[in-house]
């Protein structure tokens, strides 16, 4: 009977210790791989290695492939395809991306043709703080919640505000994102600080295309974040702020970002991050690098149209781009914003390929009849460093003196022909007069016309002209 009792007696313990939870058994780590891209600007010619290597990491890894945003503007073959932007949207669809934030640069080619590249993804563009003004264009959710594995990882996706002195847009052609309204992403983050918690989520991660500054005061403001992937300055960055890691992965492509993260207990217990040298990388994919291959045989894109007898910096290529302007539309002057000069140009053959490297943005151009002091006034105001050809430019004491070529002072009252690019008065419009001359041709279309009318090489490796008050 005692051994009957004994039996007995150690059922019931069983049975009540199989119906409880060992809340004193810890949980598992769970491991992720992210790999993350930025500012890619259309470079493609990387992206079958990029697919060789999520392959095969998704053959022993939960993995998700990201971009923080500006997928366009900046190669040739991407820019002047008849459906602008829709090769690099291709081969992304055939690597099995999973998100995109949007860029500023995604608004270049307008925003009906964002609309179209968006429904061409087999991947969501999020924002959360952008909002179109008319029901036909796209609206962008601010976040998206990924399951792989047994994790469930939301993402939420920032878009910077810098654009204007006068207005809140981000760093794009004011006149391409007027039919949305945008919100600094700082004023509004806090909206979201119990996301995480109402999405079961095992890690909240910010898609910023910020900037570093942002990205790191987005980690020490707001810790409901448990990493944050950026992007917008070209940077390569891994630095932890407050705990939360912040990365940054370069620009055109150039690295693969890879973040291999442990998470137990819906926390972020560790995070590694390595930057991928794709330029050096051998794999590739076969298929898609085939694919690629076919996007950038456009023979017309190496045109030869022109010479340069010698290789022009930055600035100098500034010098060039603002003289084939003024030329081209003959006007009195012309300047050029330096972040719309993209490439320099080297010595030798000249292409239209590398004019549209030079001169991404599809930018129109216009004149403007501006008296001396209008144009003081807007060197002045904008607060903005200025490539320009046809006049000279000194600044003595807090004054602006403009010289014509032969070092004459030119009076405030004499009206100059400004030909310019479109994006400038379009950021400075309190500077510029309301009525003016748009032309047919784009700034890049006006650079090919000048130099395919000009019958001696160019050389403008001693030029200099840059002012900024």
């Amino acid at each position: 009977m005692k051994t009957i009792g004994i039996l007995i007696l150690a059922c019931l313990v069983l049975i009540y210790g199989c119906g409880k939870e060992n809340t004193n058994v810890p949980s598992e780590s769970q491991h992720l791989t992210i790999f993350c891209v930025n500012d890619v600007h259309g470079q493609i010619d990387n992206l079958s290695k990029v697919k060789y290597i999520v392959d095969k990491e998704r053959t022993t890894s939960n993995v998700l492939v990201v971009s923080a945003g500006d997928l366009f503007s900046g190669n040739p073959v991407v820019d002047n395809y008849s459906k602008k932007g829709f090769p690099i949207i291709d081969a992304m669809n055939k690597i099995g991306f999973d998100i995109s934030a949007l860029g500023n640069h995604d608004f270049d080619y307008g925003p009906e043709v964002l609309k179209s590249r968006i429904e061409d993804s087999a991947f969501p563009w999020i924002c959360a703080n952008a909002v179109p003004k008319r029901s036909y264009l796209h609206e962008f959710e601010a976040f998206t919640t990924i399951h792989t594995g047994d994790l469930t990882v939301s993402f939420l996706a920032l878009l910077e505000t810098n654009g204007s002195n006068t207005d809140i847009i981000p760093s794009s052609h004011p006149w391409r994102v007027a039919d949305y309204s945008f919100t600094p992403a700082l004023n509004m983050i806090d909206n979201f600080s119990s996301l995480k918690s109402s999405e079961n989520a095992d890690l909240l991660i910010a898609l910023s295309h910020l900037g570093s500054y942002y990205d790191f005061q987005l980690a020490r403001e707001h810790p409901f974040f448990d990493l944050v992937i950026g992007g917008h300055n070209h940077s390569k960055i891994d630095t932890m702020f407050h705990s939360t890691p912040v990365v940054q992965s370069g620009g055109y492509l150039h690295f693969l970002g890879k973040l291999e993260l442990k998470i137990k207990d819906k926390s972020l217990q560790s995070s590694n991050f390595t930057l991928i040298d794709l330029d050096n990388y051998s794999e590739f994919d076969s298929d898609l690098a085939a694919l690629i291959s076919e996007y950038n045989n456009l023979p017309e894109l190496d045109e030869e149209i022109g010479y340069s007898e010698a290789d022009h910096g930055i600035q100098a290529t500034g010098c060039f781009y603002t003289h084939a302007l003024k030329e081209y539309m003959n006007a009195d002057v012309s300047f050029q914003n330096t972040g719309g000069v993209r490439a320099t140009l080297p010595k030798g053959v000249i292409t239209k390929r590398q004019i549209y490297e030079i001169s991404p943005f599809n930018n129109g151009t216009v004149f403007y009849n501006m008296t001396v002091e209008e144009i003081k006034n807007f060197l002045i105001g904008s607060g903005s460093g200025f490539y320009y050809t046809g006049i000279h430019i000194q600044k003595s004491g807090g004054q602006v003196i403009i010289k014509d070529t032969l070092d004459r002072i030119i009076p405030d009252d004499y009206v100059l022909k400004v030909g310019i690019n479109d994006y400038i008065p379009a950021v400075h419009s309190l500077y510029f007069p309301e009525n003016g001359e748009k032309q047919t041709l784009t700034a890049a279309e006006t650079l090919v016309a000048y130099l395919q009318t000009v019958n001696t090489p160019i050389d403008f490796s001693s030029c200099y002209n840059y002012f900024r008050y």
